[in-house]
């Protein structure tokens, strides 16, 4: 045999071992085949929740399977849902929309408080009924794969529940010295914020860079107290967690908000519910 028929012998022998070696490697690839989207239940359709019966059961949520299946079997990955929570006609597309993680189990069960909790980071208000809307979301690793269910819709009544104490007097100013006034704990009216509503107040005012200010809620007293919870504030200039001292053992005086770096007009808005402040210009 000549020299260069054994030598493409040898060749087109190599290349059908790659390929058999390639066509084996292939059939032990995991290949994804598809899912079911689950179906979401609730055992209650209207709910009234009451502080009194914040550690009762609300309602639970149960959902199918939703069978992530491969070419070698069920999938065997752990599965993840979010609840996601939103108000009616809102397409969970709201600014405020909020996600509950449940891991790998076909229930989850809300206490009263747990509901209103969720609720109230909606800002939803308190004592009126409300229509909420709940869909699940379930993936695979890495939030791969995602599978969405049926939207249900719950007639849901919330408690008031704030993650800050709201000002006992009703009112609320504002002192330091980036104001008007330097710091006093009689400001002048000027500096009386605007009642939005029991959870909410605003403000708006001049502001220059390098100076503080807090908020007050009684006339000659120093406490209650709001400012800021810097600890847990990345950006407080331009908002964060509301601090607070309601002159009770162990608390201290909140830090004081920094005005933003740039002088001008701006809005202060505090919401007592989410325990959140807001600077806009």
């Amino acid at each position: 045999m000549e020299m260069k028929t054994i030598f493409r012998t040898h060749i087109i022998a190599i290349a059908a071992c790659l390929l058999l070696h390639a066509c084996k490697k292939d059939e032990t690839r995991t290949y994804f085949e598809g899912g079911t989207p689950p179906v979401l239940s609730a055992d209650d359709s209207v709910l009234i929740l009451t502080k009194d019966n914040q550690d009762e059961t609300a309602v639970t949520f149960s959902w199918t399977n939703p069978g992530y299946s491969f070419n070698d079997g069920v999938s065997s990955q752990d599965v993840t849902y979010i609840l996601m929570v939103d108000t009616a006609g809102a397409n969970f597309t709201s600014p405020s929309m909020q996600e509950v993680s449940i891991s790998k189990d076909l229930s989850k069960t809300f206490t009263e408080n747990d509901l209103n909790t969720v609720l109230t980071k909606l800002n939803l208000q308190e004592n009126i009924a409300h229509n909420v809307e709940f869909k699940l979301r379930a993936s695979l690793v890495n939030n791969s794969v995602p599978l969405f269910s049926n939207v249900i819709q719950i007639e849901i009544t919330p408690y008031l529940d704030v993650a800050v104490p709201i000002p006992p007097t009703g009112v609320l100013y504002v002192t330091g010295d980036g104001t008007a006034s330097g710091w006093t704990n009689t400001p002048p009216e000027t500096q009386l914020c605007d009642k939005i509503s029991n959870t909410e107040y605003a403000i708006t005012m001049s502001l220059k860079p390098g100076f503080f200010y807090k908020f007050l809620s009684t006339q000659n007293q120093w406490q209650p107290q709001y400012g800021v919870n810097t600890a847990t504030s990345s950006n407080p200039k331009q908002g964060g967690d509301i601090g607070y001292n309601f002159a009770l053992p162990g608390q201290k005086d909140p830090d004081a908000i920094p005005t933003p770096d740039e002088a001008g007009t701006y809005k202060v808005d505090l919401n007592f519910k989410t325990g959140k402040y807001t600077v806009t210009k």
